[in-house]
Formats: structure tokens, C-alpha cells, sequence
């Protein structure tokens, strides 16, 4: 209501060709969403990368991993996840899984020390979803975070950016 107000002064003072909202418009702001300006997502600048192409991204003690957009094309079109099984407890670097693609099969390595709380059970049916959406719908698991400390030896992303280029040379 006090939205439609303040357009309606808006049209007023400009020009009366403005378009006027229908009473019935409703205006919506997505709570939760972030109000920052970036030229990199929100969403990247709080993952964390290893130097084997695993990102996570920590948040309320949970991780969430998955599998850079470096590594997704490296791979090709991924066919097959092998995912671990929930409460399976892991080593930071450990193996843990393996993704297959019609070129190559990589492992999957766990960028910290903590147990399996969820499986993207999405992947069985649609692996492909690991290229279309590899830090979003493309995530593999979610772990609990034992050793917060070791979020410190894992890159941000202007440093996995400049690790890339340095393999590229």
C-alpha cells in the first residue's frame, strides 16, 4: 500500500504518461535474498575451494560440496555419481566418491573433516545436473564442520581464479 503511494507521488511530479500500478499489483521483496552489489554472486564469494577443484560452502556449521565449474568442464558430461553413505565420517582430503563422464572418471575428495549429513539424491536420476548447476542444484553432499580451522587452507575465489590460470600456463 505504502508502495503504491509513493509511485502514485512519483507519477505525479513527472510526467503523466507514467504507468500507474493496478490496485491489484503487488509488489514483493524476496526476504533473505542479499542487497549487495557484486561483480561476482553472492554465491561464490562464500565458497571455498581445494586445489583438487572441490568447493564448499559453510553455513550454520553445515557444508555443503560440490565440484567447480573448472573441473565440470574439464570432465565433460557426467553420467554416474558414486556418493558416499550418510554418516560416513571423513578425513579432510579424503576420498569419497567419484563422478564418471563420457571422457574420463575423476575421485572426489572432501575439502574438510566432518560426516556425511546429506546426499544429493537428485544426482541418481539427473548426474548431468553437476554440469548445468555445479554450485547450485549440482552439489554433491552436505557434511558437519569438526574442524572450522581448516577453512583457512582452502582458497577463496581471486585465489582458486589465479590457480586455474596458473595451470592453464
Amino acid at each position: 500500500m505504502a508502495m503504491r503511494a509513493a509511485l502514485r507521488c512519483l507519477t505525479a511530479n513527472f510526467s503523466p504518461r507514467l504507468p500507474q500500478l493496478p490496485s491489484t499489483t503487488r509488489l514483493l521483496w524476496r526476504s533473505g535474498s542479499p542487497r549487495t552489489l557484486s561483480t561476482t554472486s553472492a554465491l561464490s564469494t562464500a565458497l571455498k575451494f581445494t586445489d583438487k577443484h572441490e568447493w564448499v560452502r559453510v553455513e550454520g556449521g553445515i557444508g555443503t560440496v560440490g565440484i567447480s565449474n573448472y573441473a565440470q568442464e574439464a570432465l565433460g558430461d557426467v553420467v554416474y555419481c558414486g556418493l558416499p553413505e550418510i554418516g560416513q565420517r571423513l578425513e579432510q582430503m579424503e576420498e569419497f566418491g567419484v563422478l564418471e563422464s563420457v571422457k574420463a572418471a575423476s575421485e572426489l575428495y572432501s575439502p574438510l573433516t566432518g560426516e556425511v549429513t546429506e546426499i544429493n539424491t537428485e544426482l541418481a536420476e539427473n548426474p548431468a545436473l553437476v554440469n548445468k548447476a555445479c554450485y547450485e542444484d549440482g552439489w554433491l553432499i552436505k557434511m558437519t564442520i569438526e574442524k572450522p580451522e581448516e577453512l583457512d587452507g582452502l582458497m577463496d575465489q581471486p585465489a582458486y581464479d589465479k590457480f586455474i590460470k596458473s595451470l592453464e600456463e
